[in-house]
C-alpha cells in the first residue's frame, strides 16, 4: 500500500512551534513517532502531504491509488484494520473531519466525493502542543504492548531494585542500567537499545527512554515521561516528552512540557508548570496571536527546535518558545518567544541567520549529525517568514 500521511492546516498551525521543521507524523509520542506507530501497524510505503515549505525534506510519493491519513489521529489496531479494508473512493470520516480515504487525490479541506464510513471507534488526536504531554502516558502503554508482545527483556541488573509488576519492565539488548530504583507500579518502563540509566536514579512509570537515550546520576523521573533518542537528561522531569537529540543534564526542574530536537536547557534551568494562582493555563496560540485558554492546570515549557537557555533560566508557566532561540540571563523571559530571538528579561534581539547556522552546526556535530543543505533551505524560509 502507497500510505500518505498527511496535515490539516489547522492541526498544523496549531502544533507549532514543533512543526515548524516537521510534518504532524514526525512529532513522537509515547515511545514512537506518529509515522514509526503507523508502520507497525499497517505496512507499506510512507510518504508526506505537508505545507509547500517541508515538502523537499519530507517529500510526497503520490501513485494512482493511495490510502491518506490523517497525522493528527494517533493509531490504533481497530482502526488501522478498518483502513486497510477501505475500497477505491472510499472514505472514513465523521461530521467533523475526515480520518482516511482510499484514491488517487485528495485535499484535505474538500468533501469526499466518494462511499463515507463511521470510524469503528474514536481514537485520540493530538491538536495542541500540551497534547502530547497530556495524552503520553496512554500512548506509552499501547506502545509497550506493541514493542514488548511476544519477546523477551534483557535482565535487570542485580544492583537495581524494581518495585511493581516485573512484566511492565522492557529492557533492549545494549542497555545498561545500574543502581536505580524503578517502579513499574503507575505504568510501564521501556528501555531502548544502548540507551543507559546511570547510578542512584529514581524512576516511575510509565517511562520510555528511546535507544542511546541517558538519564545522568541522580535523575528523578516521574511518569509519564518519554527521551526520544540521543536525549540527555538529569535533575528532576514530570510528564515531559523530549522528541529527540536534545539535552536537559544537570538539575533543575522541567514538567508537562514538551521539547523539540537540538535544544538544551542549562544547569539549573527551571520551569514553572503551574500559577501561583492555581488559575487555568493560558498558552500562546500561533494561528490566533493570542494566549489561549487550555484547559490545563499544569502546563511547562514548549521549546521548538534549535532553542537553548543558558545557565539558572527561569521559565514562567507555559512559556513558548519558537526555532533557534538563545535565552540567557537574570529574571524570567517574556512567555512568548518568537522564533530567531536571543537575549532575556530585560529584551531580545534578532538571532542571525548566519550565527544559527554556526551554532546549529557545532550542536549536530556532537552527535555525528550534520546541517544539509535541505536543512538550510528550511530554517533560511522560517527565518524569512519568521512569526513576530
Amino acid at each position: 500500500m502507497n500510505i500518505i500521511l498527511f496535515d490539516t492546516r489547522q492541526e498544523h498551525y496549531n502544533l507549532l512551534p514543533l512543526t515548524f521543521t516537521r510534518p504532524i507524523a514526525e512529532l513522537r509520542i509515547g515511545i514512537d513517532t506518529i509515522r514509526a506507530k503507523w508502520e507497525k501497524l499497517l505496512p507499506g510505503t510512507y510518504s508526506y502531504l505537508t505545507l509547500p515549505y517541508l515538502a523537499t525534506k519530507f517529500p510526497l510519493h503520490n501513485t494512482d491509488d493511495n490510502i491518506f491519513i490523517a497525522a493528527h489521529i494517533l493509531p490504533t489496531p481497530t482502526l488501522a484494520q478498518q483502513i486497510a479494508s477501505l475500497n477505491y473512493d472510499e472514505a472514513i470520516a465523521d461530521e467533523n473531519e475526515t480520518w482516511a480515504y482510499r484514491g488517487k487525490f485528495f485535499t484535505p479541506s474538500e468533501t469526499i466525493p466518494g462511499k463515507t464510513y463511521a470510524p469503528d471507534e474514536t481514537p485520540d488526536a493530538i491538536r495542541f502542543p500540551f497534547d502530547i504531554f497530556s495524552k503520553n502516558g496512554k500512548e506509552i502503554e499501547a506502545d509497550f504492548r506493541r514493542i514488548t508482545d511476544g519477546r523477551t527483556s534483557a535482565p535487570l541488573s542485580e544492583t537495581c531494585t524494581l518495585i511493581g509488576d516485573p512484566n511492565l519492565l522492557f529492557i533492549e539488548e545494549g542497555a545498561t542500567i545500574e543502581c536505580t530504583t524503578l517502579n513499574t507500579k503507575n505504568g510501564p518502563i521501556y528501555i531502548g537499545r544502548d540507551a543507559e540509566i546511570m547510578e542512584t536514579c529514581a524512576v516511575r512509570g510509565p517511562l520510555a527512554l528511546c535507544e542511546h537515550a541517558v538519564l545522568n546520576m541522580g535523575t528523578k523521573v516521574y511518569g509519564p515521561t518519554t527521551l526520544g533518542p540521543y536525549c540527555k537528561c538529569g535533575g528532576e522531569l514530570n510528564n515531559v516528552v523530549f522528541i529527540g537529540y536534545s539535552n536537559k543534564a544537570h538539575d533543575g526542574f522541567l514538567g508537562n512540557a514538551v521539547i523539540g530536537e537540538w535544544c538544551n536547557l542549562g544547569a539549573d534551568t527551571v520551569a514553572s508548570n503551574l500559577k501561583n494562582t492555581y488559575d487555568e493555563v493560558r498558552v500562546w496560540n500561533y494561528p490566533t496571536h493570542t494566549f489561549r485558554p487550555s484547559g490545563l492546570q499544569f502546563c511547562g515549557l514548549i521549546m521548538g527546535d534549535h532553542s537553548k537557555a543558558g545557565i539558572n533560566t527561569m521559565f514562567n508557566t507555559a512559556t513558548v518558545v519558537g526555532v533557534g532561540c538563545n535565552i540567557f540571563g537574570p529574571g524570567f523571559p517574556r512567555t512568548f518567544i518568537p522564533s530567531f530571538s536571543e537575549g532575556g528579561a530585560s529584551g531580545f534581539k534578532e538571532l542571525g541567520l548566519t550565527r544559527f547556522f554556526n551554532i546549529a552546526e557545532r550542536v549536530m556535530a556532537r552527535r555525528h549529525k550534520e546541517l544539509t543543505d535541505i536543512d538550510r533551505q528550511l530554517y533560511s524560509y522560517l527565518f524569512e517568514n519568521r512569526e513576530g
